[in-house]
Order: C-alpha cells, then structure tokens, then sequence
C-alpha cells in the first residue's frame, strides 16, 4: 500500500513539475489594453496574460519569403520601427532574419532565438500549421510569440491580421458591383493569387469566390500564381491574356502594378480590377480610370509588423492582450484616389501605400522606411 502511495504521490510530483514548466500566458477576462490599438477580432476573442518582466527587451523578426517588395518593405518597416522613439527605450536587442519558404528552416530560427533568451519573436508564418511545437517552447520558455500576416490556424498565440476573407469578399463585390453597372452578369475572371501554401492566399481566395458564388452569376476563374510580386504577376498576366484572350475583370492579390502593366502592354481592355496598395498600381488607376480601369485598392500594409512589434512589447509589460487582433481594413478606390494623400508621385510603384495606424500611434514615414536595407541583421 505503502508502494502504491509512494507511485501516486510521485506522479503528482510529475505532473505538477509538467504543469510549472508549460508556463505561458493566462487565460483572463477582457477588456485588454488600448483597445483603440488592439480590437479584438470579435466578441468572443479570448484574452492573454503574461507574466509582466522589466525592459528592455530582446526582440527578434522571423521572416520567411523575402522575394516580393511586400516583404521587403516589411522588414524596413521592422527596423525603422525598432529605432522610434516611441520604441528605441523598450527594445534592446533587435535581430531580423528570413528563412526562405521552408518551413523547418523557419521553426529552427524561431527554436534558436527562444533558446537564446529573446523575450518575444514576431514572425509571418510560412504555413499555417505545423508550429505546435515552438508554440509549447515558446511558453515554456515565457517567450512572447506573436505572427501576424502570414496567421497560424490556431488560438494558442497571440496574433495580428487583417481579415483576408473580408478583403477578397470585398474585392469580389466591387467587381461585381462594376460589372452589373456596365450591364455583365457572367463572364471571366483573371484571379491573381499569391504565395501557394499560405493562410492569407488561401482566405483571400476563398472569399473571392464566396462572393462569386453568392452572386448567382456564371463566372469563370481562371488562376494564376503571381507570389504577390510585380515581375511574376506581369509575366502570369501576359501569358494568361496571351491563352484565353480578353477577361471581364481581374482580381490581383499582389503585383497589381505588374498586373496592368501586362494588360496595357497586351492592348488589353480596359477591365475593372481589384488589387492591393502599391503605389504604382493606385498611381495607373488614377491615370486610367476614365477609359475604364476602374479600380479598388485594399492594402494589407507591411506596417503591420509594427502593430505585432507594439503587442508583443505591451504583452512583456504584462498587460491584458487579445488573442487575435484585428487591424481594419484601409480601402480605396478610383474615385478616391488623391495623389499626396493615399498614393504618391513622388514615390516608386512599389512603395506600399499603407503605413499609418493612427489609433496606435503608429506613422512610419516613407522617407525612414526606404532608408532601411531588407539584409538580415544576425
């Protein structure tokens, strides 16, 4: 009996040790700070806690895919904001690093910064899955893991995302909404998609076609793959034109400057179009709009990262913090578009237009941004 009392109180022993070791942050009640800031996705958002620690702090950025200007702009966003004042005093130690598309690579980089004692790492996840594991090491280790963009399909960590259902559902609208103006109730869709493999190509296409499908039209899709880069979505475009001839309307998750450049140089119509912020692209909507490229511009802006910077500092701090933070959506279109104000001659195209969160305090100017490199910083 003694034996047995013995073994039970040892397995306690255990599972209590288990128990301390998964540290990570609490599961507590709303409202979390700055709600202005950080608006919970929805009602039901839960909301962590971590355990507050003294700053400065040891920050790191794990990039995947560096290959577009999204991402480059994004990690020159990263360091312009690490040197802000209203940053610089919190952080003291700041690392960038990309890791290509491989995951491993990126889960390793992640593992190897917990293991140095970081306090929090942002990063754009290569896939939406697969992270359980640094996700416990994370916590373990009272690390602070925040992705954003790029989200993982799970509600372990804190993250920060704009809603890519929303943004393809409403590209999808303003197509639809142009094309019954000019009397078109079916036809043929170019979908530009981005990145394979990742959460954010994924909702937006899916919202794309929810919207397509709720509309009760014929619609034919035809895809491509244009990795949200410029020179890739020209080149798709062109042999798409090239292949099925004339489209109704396009729909460009990214490379959107590359998108109509391919349909000018193909002598294609001009067709309503969908796209992201960059600069070149809302730049030809403004010239072009009145012999028919009527245009939406929705940014998913690279400053994001900024927002994911502000949270994971604000969670060190030990304040109360969402779950799933969601950043609105900045829209425009072609009878809104006003240059100096959402897009800008002075400017190359591939600037992303979208850098200011007002009600985060957050406005990184295009002159700090572009003085940046996007080389990794070890």
């Amino acid at each position: 009996m003694k034996s047995v009392l013995k073994f039970s109180a040892a397995l306690m022993a255990v599972a209590l040790s288990a128990q301390l070791a998964y540290a990570g942050p609490k599961l507590v009640s709303g409202p979390g700070a700055d709600p202005a800031c950080f608006k919970p996705w929805a009602d039901a958002t839960k909301h962590f806690q971590w355990a507050a620690r003294p700053g400065p702090y040891r920050v790191a950025v794990v990039n995947g895919f560096v290959g577009n200007t999204w991402r480059i702009q994004m990690i020159k966003t990263a360091k312009a904001f690490a040197e802000d004042p209203s940053m610089k005093g919190k952080i003291k130690e700041f690392k960038v690093v990309s890791t290509g598309t491989d995951a491993p690579a990126q889960l390793g980089a992640i593992e190897d910064f917990i293991n140095q004692g970081y306090d929090a790492i942002i990063t754009i996840a290569v896939s939406p899955d697969g992270f359980d594991r640094v996700i416990r090491l994370a916590d373990r280790n009272n690390v602070v893991l925040v992705p954003f963009d790029n989200v993982l399909d799970t509600d372990k960590v804190m993250q920060v995302n704009e809603d890519q259902l929303a943004m393809g559902k409403t590209w999808a609208e303003f197509l639809l909404k142009e094309l019954k103006a000019a009397g078109k109730t079916s036809g043929k869709i170019l979908e530009v998609r981005g990145l394979p493999g990742n959460s954010v190509d994924r909702d937006r296409s899916i919202g794309i076609h929810k919207a397509l499908e709720a509309s009760g039209g014929k619609w034919e899709v035809v895809q491509v793959v244009g990795n949200w880069d410029d020179g890739t979505a020209q080149k798709v475009t062109a042999d798409a034109i090239a292949v099925h001839g004339k489209f109704d309307a396009i729909a460009a998750q990214g490379g959107t400057t590359g998108v109509v450049r391919a349909m000018l140089d193909a002598k294609h119509p001009m067709v309503p179009i969908a796209g992201e912020s960059e600069n070149g692209f809302r730049k030809l909507v403004a010239k072009h709009s009145g012999e028919g490229l009527k245009g939406i511009s929705i940014g998913q802006s690279p400053g994001l990262v900024a927002i994911a910077m502000k949270a994971a500092v604000t969670a060190l701090e030990g304040k109360v913090m969402p779950q799933l933070i969601s950043v609105p959506l900045p829209v425009a279109d072609y009878t809104q578009l006003k240059d100096g104000v959402n897009f800008w001659t002075s400017l190359p195209d591939n600037f992303f237009t979208v850098n200011e969160f007002p009600p985060c305090g957050v406005n990184i100017s295009g002159p700090a941004i572009m003085s940046k490199t996007e080389a990794d910083v070890k």
